[in-house]
């Protein structure tokens, strides 16, 4: 502790008894010795006087509360104005003690010491609990970006080797005259091309957790749309698709099943004619409505679309991963068929 007092009496009597209190005090005779003496490092706690010729305490609080890492300050005042104590505080001091020898200075400046210390001590705990906050969210920020990095990475290697099964898919089926052979070599394309479609969107955009459902099914359908119209043959495709972001693996789903009822409209729905085939998806509060229609030539009574079955049962299979209803409704013309799934994974379920 140093104790800055031009009475050297008074500062041989605080020297005394904070010594026998377990304090190593020193003292100086003025604000600019004192100054001195607290650059030369070492001073935990600084009692200061108000009342000293040439620099006063007030100027000499300044003066320390402008150093690098000052210790506290406990302001020392033989005058009862509150005014002098008030500017001490406002001006950087720990707290003040009124001087006054005969009464309980000692105990009272003991108090206010303490106190300063175990301000400093809370102070410094929490700028270092702040710094270890600090560290740590770095720590996790710079693991949130090489982990998205690495997902980036990792969808990209994906969504390559997607691209590659698909155009070894188109070109098994150039290499057979067999129709039912090319048909189902092109709807297993279709399906990688769902799946790749996820994968290009993730590697592309800085949100690797989610999918935007409105690009991604738009990009699937124009490429749907591509494969589906023959000359004056075909579907064209007409699209209403909200807004939503959901997870990767449950857009797979959505994308799978989508292009499985648009791969089966372009297959039954207009037999050697053209026509067009809606797809709208709706958000309804924690609920999204999908739905797939035609105006073709219907169920004609059936109660599943038309086909081999594998389509069907890998629709039913990803509306289960979805956890969602699958209905084909009636129509007087054409086919129908409504998904409602809930927006988020109900009882862990996801579309692994």
């Amino acid at each position: 502790m140093l104790y800055i007092d031009d009475d050297p009496g008074l500062a041989r009597l605080v020297q005394r008894q904070l010594g026998r209190r377990g304090y190593a005090v020193e003292t100086a005779a003025s604000g600019v010795e004192g100054l001195e003496r607290i650059r030369a490092g070492g001073i935990d706690v600084v009692a200061l006087d108000h009342y000293m010729p040439g620099q006063d305490g007030l100027q000499t609080l300044e003066a320390i509360r402008a150093l690098p890492a000052p210790p506290p300050v406990v302001y020392v005042t033989g005058t009862q104005e509150s005014r002098v104590a008030v500017a001490a505080l406002k001006a950087g001091a720990a707290d003040y003690v009124v001087k006054e020898v005969q009464g309980d200075f000692i105990e009272l400046l003991t108090s206010a010491i303490n106190a300063a210390l175990e301000q400093v001590k809370m102070r410094r705990a929490h700028e270092a609990a702040e710094a270890e906050i600090r560290a740590a969210r770095d720590r996790f920020e710079a693991l949130a970006a090489e982990r998205a990095m690495l997902l980036r990475e990792m969808n990209h290697r994906v969504g390559n080797s997607l691209q590659i099964i698909m155009s070894l898919l188109h070109l098994q089926a150039g290499a057979t005259d067999n129709e039912e052979v090319q048909t189902a070599l092109s709807n297993a394309r279709g399906r990688v091309a769902a799946v790749a479609q996820v994968h290009r969107r993730l590697y592309t955009s800085e949100q690797v957790g989610s999918v935007s459902v409105d690009q991604y099914l738009g990009a699937l359908l124009d490429d749907l749309q591509i494969s589906a119209q023959h000359g004056d043959v075909g579907i064209t495709i007409d699209t209403d698709i909200a807004p939503l972001d959901i997870d990767p693996d449950r857009a797979v789903a959505l994308g799978v099943v989508v292009t499985e009822l648009v791969i089966n409209a372009s297959k039954y729905a207009y037999p050697g004619s053209k026509g067009p085939v809606r797809v709208t998806l709706a958000v309804d509060g924690p609920q999204a409505r999908l739905s797939v229609e035609d105006d073709g030539i219907g169920l004609g009574g059936e109660t599943a679309a038309k086909g081999n079955g594998l389509g069907n049962r890998i629709v039913t299979a990803m509306a289960s991963k979805l956890g969602a209803s699958l209905a084909f409704l009636p129509k007087d013309k054409g086919t129908s068929v409504r998904m409602e799934f809930p927006l988020q994974p109900q009882d862990g379920r996801s579309a692994h």
